[in-house]
């Protein structure tokens, strides 16, 4: 079964990221199509890059990178949970995506952030660093905003039309996370 990662993007003390991913994991895991599996970057305790090789060669040397990139290559396709920091993303999903790099290739990558402007800024970021780590963006989005999808900037409630935006992500998702199987060397 096409086996999806959905990655909560921050680390943040008090982070927002949280409910918003928890919220994208419930809906998820209502579907049959594919299996969910939530993935915080605290669990994985990365540092600043610090790899000696480039990612592209795929010798990690590191315990905690050998972990990441085992987690990562377990994955058909995700969905990262971004929050905007200053018109980009997250410093820690970033470093987490920079310790890797084919264990990204061919698989499908959406996105759901958050920020004042719905975190577009963040996923203008991303979909050019997925071009370069052959990781194939879906058209669908979530944008969520601190101004109505929060209470008071902290407390998530989503609009009711947010769903709808999630599961076409989602559906996405899983639609190029299959078609692009034969890619990565498995049927479809």
């Amino acid at each position: 079964m096409t086996k999806i990662g959905i990655i909560l993007g921050s680390t943040r003390p008090g982070r927002n990221g949280e409910a918003v991913a928890k919220w994208v994991y419930e809906h998820a895991q209502k579907r049959t199509d594919a299996e969910f599996e939530l993935v915080d970057l605290l669990d994985y305790k990365l540092p600043h890059l610090d790899e000696i090789g480039l990612p592209s060669m795929g010798n990690y040397q590191q315990p905690h990178t050998l972990a990441w990139a085992e987690k990562i290559a377990s994955f058909d396709g995700f969905v990262m949970v971004t929050p905007e920091y200053n018109h980009s993303t997250s410093g820690a999903l970033k470093n987490a995506i920079d310790f890797l790099f084919a264990e990204w290739n061919n698989k499908a990558v959406g996105f759901v952030s958050y920020g004042s402007v719905g975190g577009a800024r963040a996923v203008e970021n991303l979909r050019l660093v997925a071009g370069e780590l052959k990781l194939a963006d879906v058209r669908s989005q979530v944008m969520l905003s601190l101004f109505h999808d929060f209470e008071n900037f902290s407390v998530f409630k989503p609009g009711e039309h947010q769903a709808d935006a999630l599961h076409t992500t989602l559906d996405q998702v899983v639609e190029w996370s299959r078609a692009l199987a034969p890619l990565r060397g498995k049927a479809a």
